[in-house]
């Protein structure tokens, strides 16, 4: 969604805390995770069960090669400063 120009970061992890009630939404937890972290996970996923549906999205990769990894440089799919 955020790729396709849907919905922006911020309205796609607040639907996902209002309407599934999680504590915080995917892209959020994916900068303090690490996108870099998460692509592999992803790359790994998509290697070994060879089903398209895991093929990491382009932005994740794009992000990654820029070293946009999350709160850990700063930027990710939030800017973060301490």
């Amino acid at each position: 969604m955020l790729e396709q120009g849907v919905a922006s970061a911020e309205d796609i992890d607040r639907a996902m805390e209002l309407g599934y009630n999680h504590p915080m939404g995917p892209l959020k937890l994916t900068d303090l995770v690490g996108l870099d972290v998460r692509l592999a996970i992803a790359d790994y996923l998509y290697r070994t069960l060879e089903e398209r549906q895991f093929e990491p999205p382009r932005i994740l990769r794009d992000k990654v090669a820029k070293g946009e990894l999350g709160k850990k440089t700063g930027k990710g799919f939030y800017s973060w400063s301490d």
